[in-house]
Order: structure tokens, then C-alpha cells, then sequence
């Protein structure tokens, strides 16, 4: 990369790709320049093959490694409860949000779609799907396929197992943790690559999808990015303030590296490596960042599990004509807090969806009216997503007493890739500056 563009903040060049990548997208919509609505296509395309690529090995390494890691922690099992507390809460919140702002704006009210001509999505997801599809019949298979819910439960089990086998595990461990490594290095030259990425996603999405067809569903469409944001920037800031006696400003400034990247990627496993460099640079220590991170990015997903299915399946009732009562919005926030691991961190929520529906026993075809926008709407639902995976592990080490509150001010002078990527964990020079435990 040239050094006159290495100096250039990275979220400076990604809102340049943003830029324009719309610039370019309209260009190609409004001349139907077919030649450059296919290379853009191409281009963010590739990039989230990519990131895609690195997602089975750097899932089941990192939690490996993470649950392993529980070892050196202090109060290890009750800092997973609380954060596992703390993923349900917010969930639960942000659910409601959803919930609230469907009665208010009655998304489907009004809607005239080809309801006849809709059909079930290929994927769709049951309580049934759900709990099998848990255990892999191969585990092989679970990494070609890029199952990242089987890889989660098979890297579980291997951590556990590692954790409590002891030192006659520590060859395996010290494998993983290379492996990881190795691959968490390779997945910065793609994270490096995201303003090229953006321009291909963003001019494909306005080139393929334009005005003309978001219309119908603008309705729907500003629902979804409202909900979001006032989770984003109103639930999570008051969170932090109330729960953390954080300033939320600083967390944005922390955390906004990683934001952004989920934004445009669209890929909360795929951000995961920016956003626990966040983490730590918002003064989370090492130990825990790295297991709450790679957790909460294959199962904390308030966007794609929370919000979008609340709105979803309000907005699915009301064109359909089924009238939801109070049960149905309380099965909504079950199926929310406890069904969000069926997202895995994948690109997307249609199972998330189909999965809600199911419960609800609403037509999974009304799925498929959404999926022309879905892009669209999960640039805002991934960015919701990988904020809440920075802010639970905040506000538990703040409260925990854990916090490095010196480097939580500090937080946003440097971005995590900003201006090259970060050194390898064991290439980072130990902190000195904490306190000493006092003797018993």
C-alpha cells in the first residue's frame, strides 16, 4: 500500500470507498452501465470470500483459545455468567425497542406486494433445526460447510476439555494459539483491503437495488435503521453511563473502528479481530476480551436477532392480515434472547427470521418479500451487532473493577488498524502498570 495512503486515517479511506462506491453505483443504475455493475458486484464480492474464508478456522481456534485462557482469570466462571447475563439483558432490550417502534409505525400497514408470488427462502430455521443442528454428524463437514453454530459447540467441548486436561493439553493449546495467530495476521491484509470492499458493496447495493425498489418497503426499511440507532446510540450510551459510570463518548471513539468494518462487511466473525483490539484498547483486559469477543460474535447479535425479527414479523403479520397479541410479542422476546446463537455471525438473518416466524406461525414465504433489501438492511443490523459485542465486556470489566479506565479515556487516539495493523499478542509488550495483587 502506497505510504501516502497509509497516512490516511483507515476510516477516513473506508467513508471514501463509501463515497464513491455510491458515486459509482448510481452512475451504473442511472446509464445501465451492465460492465460496472458487474465489476463492483466482483469487487465486494471477493472481499467478503475472503472474510468468509478465514471464518471456520478463526472461530474455532479463538474460542479455543479463549475458553483455555479462562484458566488465568480470576472469578473465570462467574465473569462468563455475567457476561452471558449481560448478552440476555441487552437483548432483551433491544427487542423491545423493535417491538415498540412496530406498534408505533405499523411497517406493513399499507403494503402492496405480491404476497401470492412470495416464496419460503432455502433457508429457514425451526426450534427443531436449531437444537440438532447444534452437534455436527461429521466434524469435518461442519468446516466445509462453514457451519460457524456447529464449529462454535465443537470448539466449546475441545476448550473445555483442553481447559480441564490440564498440561498434558498444552502441545494442542500452543497449536491453536499459533493457528490462530497465523490466521488472525492473514485476516488484516483483508481487513486492509476494506475501503476497496466498500466501494464494490455499497455501489452493487445502490446500483442493483436503487429507490425504485426500496420504495415499497421505505416504510420497513427506516424502521429497521431507526431501531438500530437508538439502541446504538441511545440504549448502549445510557448503559454504559448508568451500569459503568463510562463516558459513552469514549467508548464510540474506541469502538467506531470496528463499527464501521461491520457496517460495510456486513460480518460480525469476520470484524471480530478489530473489535477485540478495540476492546483492548478501551482498557478490557487481554484475558477476558478474548473470550467475550469471539463469544459474543457467534451468538450477541441485538441487529439480526432482536430488532430486524421484531420489526420482521410485525411487518409480515400486518401484510398478511394476522392480528399479534400480547403472547405472540412475548414469544417474539424469547425467541430473541434465547435463539440469537442461530445467527452465528454469518451475513444475513433469514434464520433468524424464518426462525421467529415459525414460532409465531406466520408464513415463512413472508420472508421473502424482505430478502430484495436485505443487504440494505444488514450493513445497519451488523454495525448494532458488533457495538453490543464492545459493550458488554466494557461495562462487566468496569463493574468487575477490572477496567483500564486510563486507557479507556484514551481510547480513539489510535484506531486498532490505524496506521498498519497491530503487532501479534506475542509481540505486544506486557503491561507494567497495573497494580500488584495484594498477599493474602
Amino acid at each position: 500500500m502506497p505510504s501516502t495512503l497509509r497516512k490516511i486515517p483507515f476510516s477516513v479511506q473506508i467513508l471514501l470507498g463509501l463515497v464513491l462506491g455510491v458515486a459509482l453505483g448510481f452512475l451504473a443504475r442511472a446509464n445501465d452501465l451492465s460492465w460496472l455493475a458487474s465489476t463492483l458486484d466482483t469487487v465486494g464480492g471477493l472481499f467478503v470470500q475472503l472474510l468468509k474464508l478465514a471464518v471456520p478456522p478463526l472461530v474455532f481456534t479463538a474460542i479455543v483459545v479463549s475458553v483455555v485462557s479462562l484458566r488465568g482469570v480470576a472469578n473465570a466462571a462467574r465473569l462468563a455468567l455475567k457476561t452471558l447475563l449481560w448478552f440476555g439483558l441487552t437483548a432483551l432490550i433491544a427487542v423491545s425497542v423493535g417491538i415498540g417502534l412496530g406498534l408505533l409505525t405499523d411497517p406493513g400497514r399499507g403494503v402492496t406486494l405480491d404476497v401470492a408470488g412470495a416464496s419460503a427462502p432455502k433457508k429457514t430455521g425451526s426450534w427443531t433445526d436449531f437444537l440438532t443442528g447444534i452437534v455436527p454428524t461429521n466434524p469435518v463437514g461442519a468446516f466445509v460447510e462453514g457451519n460457524v453454530l456447529q464449529i462454535v459447540f465443537l470448539a466449546l467441548v475441545v476448550g473445555a476439555a483442553a481447559l480441564l486436561a490440564g498440561e498434558a493439553a498444552e502441545p494442542f493449546v500452543a497449536l491453536n494459539r499459533s493457528l490462530l495467530e497465523i490466521v488472525q495476521k492473514a485476516l488484516w491484509w483483508v481487513i486492509r483491503l476494506a475501503p476497496i470492499g466498500t466501494l464494490g458493496l455499497i455501489g452493487n447495493a445502490v446500483a442493483a437495488y436503487g429507490w425504485d425498489l426500496v420504495a415499497p418497503l421505505a416504510r420497513f426499511t427506516t424502521a429497521v435503521y431507526v431501531g438500530c440507532a437508538i439502541v446504538l446510540f441511545v440504549v448502549y450510551p445510557l448503559l454504559l453511563a448508568a451500569a459503568g459510570r463510562l463516558n459513552p463518548l469514549r467508548f464510540f471513539a474506541g469502538a467506531w473502528p470496528a463499527i464501521e468494518l461491520a457496517f460495510v462487511s456486513r460480518s460480525s466473525v469476520g470484524t471480530m479481530p478489530v473489535t477485540q483490539r478495540s476492546v483492548e484498547r478501551l482498557g478490557v483486559p487481554r484475558e477476558y476480551a478474548s473470550f467475550a469477543v469471539p463469544f459474543g460474535a457467534t451468538t450477541k447479535m441485538d441487529g439480526c436477532a432482536a430488532i430486524y425479527p421484531a420489526l420482521a414479523a410485525i411487518f409480515v403479520a400486518q401484510v398478511f392480515g394476522v392480528d399479534l397479541g400480547v403472547t405472540d410479542y412475548l414469544l417474539i422476546a424469547f425467541v430473541s434472547v434465547v435463539g440469537s446463537a442461530a445467527t452465528a455471525g454469518l451475513t444475513g438473518a433469514i434464520v433468524m427470521l424464518t426462525l421467529t416466524l415459525s414460532t409465531l406461525g406466520l408464513p415463512l414465504a413472508g420472508a421473502g418479500l424482505l430478502l430484495a433489501i436485505d443487504p440494505i438492511l444488514d450493513m445497519i443490523r451488523t454495525a448494532t451487532n458488533v457495538a453490543g459485542q464492545a459493550l458488554v465486556p466494557t461495562i462487566v470489566a468496569a463493574r468487575e473493577g477490572t477496567l483500564d479506565r486510563a486507557a479507556y479515556d484514551s481510547a480513539g487516539r489510535r484506531s486498532p488498524v490505524d496506521p498498519v495493523e497491530p503487532a501479534a499478542a506475542a509481540d505486544r509488550p506486557a503491561r507494567t502498570d497495573r497494580p500488584s495483587p495484594v498477599p493474602a
